[in-house]
């Protein structure tokens, strides 16, 4: 169905026809699409949605941004509302409820079943960055002295409502995790064996307490679609699917990338965050900086007299720089890429250090030679830089030496540094390297011009 289509149809007969033949995230997914025209026109968004059958209106609901989520919770009918929130799965109703103001928040619990809201203030409980927000208490778990017939059956009665039936948890009287096991391991097991013989104590468990961003490499290390979580004496609170971690993934990264890029991490989707929120996230980083190329021209104005003496060098000071700052920016990106995905630690700040010195001065060595190259040549074919093109020509090549490989060890060791503060290492943005490499760059070319101009030019 066309989006227009969609828009025309006054009775929501065709979009019921629609609805019955694609999965409630493809539903959600169009539904996203036409946000602005639903929010205006909120008679058509009630007509629609309430055409979607129950329980599949719960999935798709499940699938839509917040705003589309709020508004269908205030125009739908409160049986249909009702019906929703107990249906939503744990995790999904505990992240549209952290986004909501406190004061409408009562209204909505009021709406779930005595276990439904029992279990959502349970959630709810949990700080807002910790692997209990993300976790869903539908699951199945069962005792060690179960047979494996009666689990299956157990399963076949209670599977229905649990976010996964791949894996199987068991637990003893007290509800202490013992192990997870693969439902094909139980399948494929003799219907006398009980679940006891099937477990071997081996399993990966995740606090309910603990950093979300713990989640990531915890997945990826163990390689599952789902894990428990436990209380701190290892009661099994809960299990997180991946679903919910690729959500965690992508939220972790684009703030890393916008603090990389010099910008305060945006809270709301770019086209959604009002104007002035989006300028005060971006305007801070930009005086810090503004500030910082200050110092910038506070270095050239030191060198002011050597300037005048000999213009030439005021040529190549972008040239020189931007080098500088792009060679910093690189080993920012690499090493807060590597703190992030664990690959690097803080203790490991000497081995960088190493591994930055030989690439620094490597790639100083290559970008110092195109640099030298390029004054003699320019000088040999049009006489730009007269008798003293050698030493220039040195004067460039040197300096870009010190300053790539300058760029390098500041730009790899800053990100470790605030790591090792605490502070989230991304905040050494490309941007703000570049800055601090700009100021010391200046110093290393006028110091290199000294050495080998002093006595011609300067």
């Amino acid at each position: 169905m066309e989006k227009s289509e969609l828009l025309q149809n006054e009775t929501g007969e065709a979009f019921l026809a629609f609805a019955e033949e694609v999965p409630p995230e493809e539903i959600g997914k169009l539904f996203n699409e036409l946000q602005k025209d639903f929010l205006q026109e909120e008679e058509k968004l009630k007509i629609l949605f309430s055409a979607i059958p129950f329980p599949k209106n719960a999935r798709t609901f499940e699938h839509l941004d917040f705003d589309l989520q709020n508004k269908i919770l205030e125009i739908a009918p409160l049986n249909l509302t009702s019906s929703l929130l107990n249906e939503l799965s744990p995790d999904d109703r505990t992240r549209l409820f952290s986004e909501m103001p406190k004061e409408s928040l009562a209204k909505w619990l009021s709406m779930l079943s005595v276990q439904e809201r029992k279990d959502a203030l349970k959630l709810l409980e949990y700080p807002s960055e910790s692997i209990g927000r993300l976790m869903t208490t539908d699951y199945i778990a069962v005792r060690p002295e179960w047979t494996c017939e009666k689990t299956i059956k157990f399963i076949r009665d209670f599977g229905l409502n649990s976010e996964t039936i791949n894996f199987i948890y068991v637990v003893d009287k007290d509800n202490k995790l013992i192990d997870d096991l693969k439902i094909r391991e139980i399948l494929l097991a003799k219907p006398e064996s009980t679940i006891g013989d099937l477990v071997d104590n081996r399993f990966v468990s995740l606090e309910a307490t603990s950093d979300q961003e713990k989640t990531i490499s915890t997945f990826m290390e163990t390689d599952r679609f789902a894990l428990p979580v436990t209380d701190f004496n290892g009661k099994l609170l809960g299990i997180v699917t991946a679903d919910d971690v690729l959500d965690v993934i992508e939220r972790e990264d684009t703030e890393d990338i916008q603090k990389l890029g010099g910008s305060e991490a945006l809270d709301e989707p770019y086209l959604e965050i009002n104007l002035p929120t989006l300028v005060r996230k971006r305007a801070g980083w930009l005086i810090i900086l503004f500030i910082g190329e200050m110092l910038t021209a506070s270095a050239m104005s030191f060198f002011e007299n050597e300037i005048a003496s000999a213009v030439v060098l005021a040529l190549f000071i972008p040239l020189i720089i931007s080098s500088g700052g792009n060679s910093g920016s690189q080993a920012a990106t690499i090493i807060t890429r590597a703190l992030a995905l664990e690959e690097v630690s803080k203790s490991d700040w000497l081995k960088v250090f190493k591994r930055e010195i030989i690439s620094g001065i490597m790639l100083g060595l290559i970008l110092g030679l195109i640099g030298f190259l390029r004054v003699i040549i320019w000088s040999t074919l049009f006489h730009t830089y007269g008798e003293h093109s050698l030493k220039i020509a040195s004067t460039v090549g040197f300096s870009l030496i010190g300053v790539v490989l300058w760029g390098t060890i500041s730009g790899s060791m800053l990100p470790i540094f605030l790591k090792s503060l605490g502070f989230d290492p991304a905040v050494s943005s490309a941007p703000f390297v570049a800055t601090i490499v700009d100021v010391t760059g200046i110093i290393i070319y006028f110091s290199m011009a000294f050495l080998f101009l002093k006595g011609t030019l300067l």
